[in-house]
This record gives C-alpha cells, structure tokens and sequence, in this order.
C-alpha cells in the first residue's frame, strides 16, 4: 500500500515535468503562425504594389490609338513624352512639329502672332536668336531636341491640348550653314517647314533700316520696338523716312532674293508650304490653307499687331525720287508699284 501511494506521488511529479517544454512549443507555434500571418500579408501588399506599377507601366507604355490620317502623313504624327511636365489628359493628343523659316522684317511676326491665337498651336519664336543656341550644329540640335520633346516652356504655352507645335528661324541664324545636317534632323523628326517671304524685297529693305534706326535711337519713350500694338505707336515710328543708299540698293535686293531662293532649294526634301507676306493679307483663305497643312481644326486668327509702314511707298523714302529713277527699266521696277499690299 506504501508502495503505490509513493509510486502515485512519483508519477503526479512525473506528469508536470513536460509541463514547461509543451509551453515553449506551444508559444513557438504561436510565434511562428504569428510570423507567418504578417509575412503573407506584407508579401500580398508587396504584390498588389507590384501589379499596380507594373500596370501603370503597361500603361504608360501602350501606345496611343492614332487617329485616322493619310498614310504620308503618320510620320509627322508625334505623341511626345516631355521630362518637366506630365501631358496629361494630352498625353494621347497627336502632335505635328513645324518650322517658320523667314527672313527679317517679313511679317514673320505678325504672322506667328496669328497662329499663337489658334487654341491648338504653339510657336516659339526666334529661339536661336541666342547665339549660344547656335554655336555649332551640336548646340543647335541640341536645343531642337529640347524643343520637340515639348520641354520648352514659353508665353505661347496652352490650356488646351498642343496639336502643332514649333519655332520660328531666320534664315541668319545658323539654319543656312548648317543646312543638311539639320534637314537630316527634322526629316527624321517628321517636322514640317512653313516658308515665309516678302515678294516686295523692297518694302522690306525699307523696313529693315527703319527698324535698325529706331535701334539707335529708341523713338518709343526710349524704348525699341520691332512690333507695336497701336496706331499712335506706329505713326511715331512711320515718320523717320530713311534714305536709300543707291549704291547698294540693286546688290541688296539681288541679294535677298538669292537668298529665298537658295533656301528653298535646300529645304526642298521637306514637306513644306510657301506663303508670302502679300499673299496672307489679301487671300482670305491663306491662313485656312496653313491650318489644313497644320493638321488642325479651322479656326478665325487674330493678331494685336499694327503695321507700321502702311502708306505708299513714295512716303516712306527719303529720296523717293532718285530711287525710283535707279529702278525704273530694271526687272526691279515692279516694286515701285505696291497695290499688291491693298486690302
């Protein structure tokens, strides 16, 4: 009887030694469950993440659906990606690049004033005016790449989509020295050029040394002024009548008409468009036609600014009299007669 009482005790104390290692294991389990559950969460977290970036990569790189255009046209159709700003709602706006290419005092101007008033197109300006921009022709492509990836911040920036976008060059500004590498650039970049010249070579010769007058002496309340916005602004500018020099009046028109005509030469590979000043004044349909070339809708333009040189030709020159006796039986003669700038 002793016997098994002691052998009971014994076997009470033999019952709670496992005690403590089911505790540890049991709390193992517990810690490993716990360890389990959060990773399977934080994995699925991570997963859904990764889906979610890898589908708004997908999207982003999922091309957008090109409307429908004429199969010579598709390479002038961009969509670009610009690094300093998200495009948006835009992103999927097909954009067309274009150049103005011009020569001074041609009413490029007031020309690109008119497109800017368009809620679709955005040009520029004369960017390569800086010289640094031109320097060579790694500057200038350089500065061209910048400009067609649409990260080119100016005042002729939209609310609405940008459908055409572009600059305006004069023929000055390192675009005729370098000429074919940069045909080469714009024709891989599918850019369209807009040519833009005065046919009256002599109107512009006389607004060009007007305007470098009012250079020097700032008439506009010691202020030059290429453009002006008003009648009162452009009667003060009107009256300097500059004196033609005979001597060089010949060589210089010869000269600038060469110059139209070599740029257009060079530039024929392009897909392109010539207008005259003349032309976009008296032809209602010109800047319709500009539009259409554009690839955007048709819309009335508008421009604030006034033209300077508005009376005839014999109250501009100085020395009318001999200037026209010089012309008079040259093939410039027909300058003399400017009814081709009546309204």
């Amino acid at each position: 009887m002793l016997l098994q009482e002691r052998m009971s005790v014994y076997s009470l104390k033999s019952s709670k030694g496992p005690v403590f290692p089911l505790r540890s294991i049991l709390v193992f389990f517990i810690a490993l469950f716990g360890f389990y559950v959060c990773y399977f969460s934080f994995s699925q977290i991570t997963f859904e993440n990764e889906e979610k970036m890898t589908n708004e990569e997908e999207q982003i790189k999922i091309p957008c659906r090109r409307p429908a255009i004429p199969h010579e046209q598709i390479r002038h159709v961009h969509f670009p990606k610009p690094t300093t700003y998200d495009r948006a709602e835009c992103a999927c706006t097909p954009v067309r690049f274009f150049v103005i290419i011009s020569m001074q005092r041609s009413g490029s101007g007031w020309f690109e004033t008119l497109l800017n008033s368009h809620p679709n197109v955005s040009s520029n300006g004369e960017i390569f005016s800086v010289r640094e921009r031109r320097e060579n022709i790694s500057s200038i492509l350089r500065t061209l790449d910048r400009l067609y990836n649409m990260d080119w911040l100016t005042s002729a920036a939209k609310n609405e989509c940008t459908a055409a976008f572009g600059l305006k060059w004069m023929l000055n500004q390192g675009l005729m020295e370098h000429h074919q590498d940069i045909v080469d650039y714009l024709n891989k970049r599918g850019a369209t050029m807009i040519f833009l010249f005065r046919k009256n070579t002599l109107r512009r010769l006389v607004s060009v040394l007007a305007n470098n007058y009012d250079r020097r002496t700032k008439q506009l309340n010691g202020i030059h002024k290429s453009h002006v916005h008003s009648k009162e602004e452009a009667e003060i500018l009107a009256r300097f009548k500059p004196k033609m020099d005979l001597s060089t009046l010949i060589p210089n028109i010869r000269s600038a008409e060469q110059s139209m005509r070599t740029c257009l030469s060079r530039f024929s590979s392009m897909r392109h468009m010539v207008l005259y000043y003349e032309d976009v004044i008296r032809d209602k349909n010109a800047l319709s036609r500009v539009q259409e070339f554009l690839g955007v809708p048709g819309r009335k333009l508008s421009s604030q600014h006034v033209k300077i040189h508005a009376r005839p030709l014999p109250d501009l020159v100085d020395n009318w009299d001999d200037m026209s006796d010089m012309l008079n039986g040259t093939a410039y003669a027909r300058f003399l007669d400017d009814a081709d700038y009546v309204r």
